[in-house]
């Protein structure tokens, strides 16, 4: 993956396609290649008419990994998704983040709204203003010595991921410490800009996609039936939702 300077820090992306651009922002312990490319989504976007650029978030994939909670608040992790905007010379993009990288797109939109033509927020309901439960277990679990030693159901699910994606888990765990700037009702209430909202109905991580959505002026939501947090990155109706989205604000 090449890579570019932003704020003295390595960050590794792809650029695929010719159209209007869309920037994919990875969720938590995943990165570009996990989340996107082996999941399909760059392939329709760019079959469907898009530029489509990808970034492995500071900590994550091919990026430089730092081993301080300083550099991991949301709000500072979305410097790199503006500066890349600025780094490959677009007046704006769309964005797609999952998870965490719907929590960067957020405070991208709240501080450069002018850069951002619309937003998708994959895996992050109303629980971007509420928080999320069991981020210290979660961290506990990266810390561990070994897999065995985790009880909690949803730090084991997250360390079997990270093993999967072969992440750094040092990394992680100082990245989770601190990456869950809180965000108002009245930060949402500003983000005046099409928005999809796309959550899966057993998904206890995001919460309620249409909560969050009517707080947004221009908020839509989707929901996939059926479908947890884990599993919702390969779902066809997000897919779908997403090229409905981006056709639909691209005129």
């Amino acid at each position: 993956m090449p890579q570019f300077i932003s704020e003295n820090i390595k960050i590794a992306y792809e650029d695929y396609g010719k159209g209007a651009p869309i920037i994919l922002i990875h969720g938590f312990a995943s990165n570009a290649k996990v989340n996107w490319l082996d999941t399909g989504w760059v392939d329709i976007l760019v079959n469907a008419g898009y530029r489509v650029i990808t970034i492995d978030n500071r900590g994550h994939g091919q990026s430089e990994k730092l081993y301080d909670s300083k550099y991991y608040p949301a709000k500072i992790m979305a410097h790199d998704t503006i500066n890349l905007i600025d780094y490959l010379g677009l007046a704006s993009a769309f964005l797609l983040g999952y998870s965490m990288g719907a929590r960067i797109s957020a405070f991208v939109a709240m501080q450069a709204p002018q850069k951002v033509r619309g937003v998708i927020f994959g895996g992050m309901g109303i629980n971007l203003i509420r928080g999320m439960r069991d981020s210290s277990e979660i961290i506990a679990g990266l810390r561990a010595d070994s897999l065995e030693e985790i009880e909690h159901k949803t730090a084991r699910q997250f360390r079997i991921f990270a093993q999967h994606t072969k992440s750094d888990l040092k990394a992680l765990a100082y990245c989770l410490s601190s990456s869950r700037d809180p965000i108002t009702k009245k930060d949402v209430e500003k983000i005046d800009i099409p928005a999809l909202v796309v959550v899966g109905s057993e998904d206890n991580i995001g919460g309620s996609p249409s909560d969050l959505a009517n707080i947004l002026p221009q908020g839509k939501s989707l929901l996939l039936e059926g479908v947890d947090h884990m599993r919702s990155t390969g779902d066809k109706k997000f897919k779908q939702g997403v090229i409905d989205f981006l056709d639909k604000n691209s005129i």
